[in-house]
């Protein structure tokens, strides 16, 4: 996907402004005046037919007046006259534009009629269309300011490579606004509005492509356009740039309140989290995080295999930073024993197994921050090293020796990342920053930073398993009997408990007889999706004569709860004894297609909601690593003297179920395997209960 498309909308060689005006606190005057103040170096187009200049620049007409095409046009004018705008420029030449103008799909179904034949004028003439609805833009590399936010009154932006893309302006504008306060760089800064044209995937893709963006903070209310924004991370990943995002609109109320503000259709949160995930997107959960990770990954430092090493003058301070390091899983091995015995050698009342406490004894001896730094990252072989000296890193008297010792071992190893926590003045943090070190007030805001950095590193890393084959499926016209489904995915490679369709009694009695008992009896209906509300489902039936009751008992219920379901007899089916039950499933997202889920099976699906989620298809590896991301995998793995249960094959039938859900298409509406009966290693894993939901 080329996202350099959208290079002459944000590295521009002129501009022409539609609605300019002579007011610099105007919509139409600020991104003139703004230009003017940093130094636009290409040519700047006002359109005012009321104005022979705009501020001290020559105003043109109309759009056809223009001496030459203008690579990007920026509207300021009000409702129909912004469409006309668009084929103006459209007629000119111009290839991308950027529209301030509301009052468009984010208002009523009006206002979507009229972007509609926006867009289409805009894709008439190969248009790259940003908002409507929008705020703007800025490249401060090169003084470009297509923008009317206010926040340029507090400063301009600090030089650095960082890139904001932001669904809302406003919250785009305050995300640049914290950074700046903060010291930290964010050279380019894109608002996309109503995404009727240019979405959010098509400014991620751009910063990802770009050579002077290193590391990209999001603000995302509702992800429009699959394609483009799986694309855009892909991309991202690719080229080690690492995405840190805020991704809104969980709750219920919020959700309401992004397909309000963007126009937008959400997907489901948990599957957002899954795709953000899968491309080793890091999801903040507050903006002050967001700034942290971005701040954290300028260092464009990412450990494969991370692991935390502490130094610190505070007990207290170590034991919080353990705890939220455990909170996070975020590794701090012990320092090696010989390594522990040689500190102590320092300081006998010392705490050096890591955290590495060289205690209050640092303030007569500035020495032993140095002798227990380095033994630490030597000795150690920490990637992240986090210092804590509170006071004493921020003191006139004791900063420049801290920092010398510091320095010291920084420079043998720069290949770490370097974070301290110091209470100190801003002139001071700015020495520490320019010495290298990254740094922080709260230690548990440094911790959740540093463990991002081994979350991009290791999706950066990462290589994907190739996922099955795609199967032939040729669904049915509707949805299917339970028993018709397992036999359908029997073919797919999820193999099915061994069963047997019964018209009548005698063959439940024959099926019985083959199976041996205990055997299961389920109503079989292609109308009782959920056989078990109704009463249904028949376990531990142990004798013919249970056999001969148990088949009426199903057939009498089934008519008093479900009188109007269709009745094509009853399913037998051996009964597995000491197997963890799990689930599977597909849903249909909106955004991103099929997804599988894994889960622990039976009730505790809906109790303890403990699932993974994954967009289809994939491999047994990332099969695996869903299954070994469960909370309740310990069930699985041989806790309290369990038998190791049948990862291996849980992995396989969870690959190709997705592969399965991939190949069928659009009317494969879901799949709910429940349970899945997974055996000890080596026996197996089989489908107990299944159901296909099929759109006619």
């Amino acid at each position: 996907m080329d996202f350099s498309t959208l290079d002459p909308m944000i590295r521009p060689r002129s501009i022409a402004i539609i609605g300019a005006s002579d007011d610099a606190t105007r919509i139409g005057g600020r991104p003139i005046a703004y230009m003017k103040q940093r130094g636009f170096k290409g040519t700047i187009f006002p359109v005012n037919p009321k104005r022979p200049s705009v501020q001290d620049i020559k105003a043109f007409a109309d759009v056809a007046s223009l001496p030459e095409t203008p690579d990007v046009g920026l509207i300021a004018v009000p409702g129909e006259a912004a469409i006309e705008a668009i084929e103006a420029l459209g007629q000119k030449g111009t290839k991308a534009a950027i529209v301030f103008t509301a009052g468009f799909a984010e208002v009523d179904e009006k206002g979507a009629a009229a972007q509609a034949r926006m867009v289409a004028a805009a894709k008439r003439h190969g248009i790259r269309m940003l908002g409507p609805n929008c705020l703007g833009l800025f490249n401060d590399a090169i003084g470009f300011y297509p923008i009317f936010s206010s926040s340029f009154e507090q400063g301009w932006p600090i030089a650095g490579r960082i890139g904001i893309a932001s669904q809302s302006g406003a919250y785009g504008t305050h995300v640049y606004s914290l950074a700046r306060k903060r010291g930290i760089g964010t050279g380019v800064v894109v608002t996309t509005g109503n995404e009727a044209e240019v979405a959010l995937g098509d400014v991620l893709g751009w910063m990802a492509h770009s050579p002077d963006v290193d590391v990209i903070c999001a603000y995302a209310e509702g992800i429009r356009e699959s394609d483009k924004f799986l694309a855009a991370l892909d991309l991202a990943r690719r080229n080690r740039k690492p995405i840190v995002m805020m991704k809104v609109g969980k709750s219920e109320l919020g959700g309401a309140a992004a397909q309000s503000h963007t126009a937008s259709i959400a997907g489901d949160d948990a599957v957002t989290d899954a795709v953000l995930n899968e491309y080793g997107v890091v999801r903040a959960r507050n903006t002050e995080e967001l700034l942290d990770i971005a701040y954290t990954a300028t260092k464009r430092i990412y450990p494969v295999n991370n692991t935390l090493g502490v130094m610190t003058v505070s007990g207290g301070a170590g034991v919080l930073i353990s705890d939220v390091a455990e909170s996070l899983d975020f590794p701090m091995p012990a320092m090696p024993e010989a390594a522990q015995a040689k500190l102590r050698g320092f300081v006998p009342f010392c705490a050096p197994r890591n955290p590495v406490d060289c205690t209050a004894q640092a303030f007569n001896q500035i020495e032993l921050i140095g002798e227990f730094t380095r033994s630490m990252v030597e000795e150690g072989g920490y990637t992240s090293c986090l210092g804590f000296f509170t006071q004493v890193g921020g003191s006139k008297t004791n900063a420049p020796k801290v920092r010398a010792q510091m320095k010291a071992v920084m420079k043998d190893h720069p290949d770490r990342l370097w974070a301290l926590c110091i209470i100190a003045s801003d002139e001071m943090v700015r020495e520490y920053e320019q010495d290298g070190f990254l740094i922080y007030e709260d230690p548990t805001r440094a911790v959740a930073a540093l463990h991002a950095m081994g979350r991009f590193g290791e999706a950066f890393a990462r290589v994907a398993s190739a996922p099955p084959a795609a199967p032939a499926v040729t669904l049915p016209a509707k949805t299917p009997t339970e028993a018709e489904g397992k036999r359908i995915l029997t073919e797919a490679g999820i193999p099915a408990v061994p069963e047997r369709a019964c018209a009548d009694v005698d063959q439940a009695i024959a099926a019985a007889r083959e199976f041996g008992f205990p055997v299961v009896m389920k109503i079989l209906s292609p109308n009782i999706l959920h056989k078990s509300e109704i009463g249904g489902v028949l376990l531990d039936v142990n004798s013919l004569d249970a056999v001969r009751e148990g088949f009426s008992t199903l057939l009498r219920r089934a008519g008093e709860k479900a009188p109007t379901a269709h009745i094509e007899g009853v399913l037998v089916a051996k009964q597995i004894k000491g197997a963890t039950e799990m689930a599977l499933g597909i849903l249909r997202d909106p955004v991103f297609g099929p997804v599988a889920m894994v889960g622990l099976g039976g009730i505790f699906i809906e109790v303890l909601k403990d699932v993974a989620f994954r967009r289809c298809p994939f491999g047994e590896a990332e099969a695996e690593q869903m299954i070994r991301s469960l909370k309740g995998f310990p069930l699985l793995d041989g806790a309290r003297g369990r038998p190791k249960a049948d990862v291996a094959a849980l992995a396989k039938a969870l690959a190709n179920l997705s592969a399965f859900a991939a190949a069928a298409g659009p009317r494969l509406a879901g799949v709910d395997i429940n349970p899945l009966l997974v055996l000890p290693e080596g026996e197996g894993a089989y489908a107990a209960d299944a159901v296909l939901e099929i759109t006619p």
